[in-house]
């Protein structure tokens, strides 16, 4: 069965600090992921190793409810979260690198295995992960870019 493998970067014209912490709070994410509606914590904030969140998104005509779990972090560096419930166990990785003059390298890469119907699909939602990803990364430059 197909997984699925995502991995985008971007460029943000501010320092990695001010990224890492907007980036870095899950709770900001329905602010710059066009698909996610609402983040609701299961452990008080702010992040850290161990910490949950409930979140909801629309995918690809579908509502997907999941649970994310903290499995790694190094403050302005790296933030990995994991799920295995549902359908489409996923692993999420956030990294932030300083690059030239204040700017920040952030990639975020997506790996996943989807079972079932949605592993038949692994193809499409890669194209699709790849394209939203695109855009909301883009969408997390413009408003970091703009304050």
């Amino acid at each position: 069965m197909a997984g699925v493998d995502v991995l985008v970067e971007t460029r943000v014209e501010r320092p990695v600090a001010v990224v890492a912490a907007y980036a870095g709070d899950p709770g900001h994410a329905p602010e710059w992921y066009a698909n996610i509606r609402e983040v609701t914590w299961r452990t008080a904030p702010p992040v850290a190793v161990g910490s949950r969140m409930d979140f909801v998104a629309h995918f690809l005509g579908r509502r997907l409810a999941y649970t994310y779990e903290v499995v790694e972090l190094v403050p302005g560096e790296r933030l990995v979260m994991r799920t295995a419930d549902g359908p489409f166990p996923m692993e999420t990785t956030y990294t932030w690198e300083p690059e030239g003059d204040g700017a920040t390298r952030m990639t975020l890469h997506n790996r996943g295995r989807p079972s079932g119907f949605a592993g038949v699909a692994a193809p499409v939602m890669e194209s699709a992960m790849r394209r939203a990803t695109t855009k909301d990364l883009a969408r997390l430059k413009a408003l970091l870019e703009s304050h």
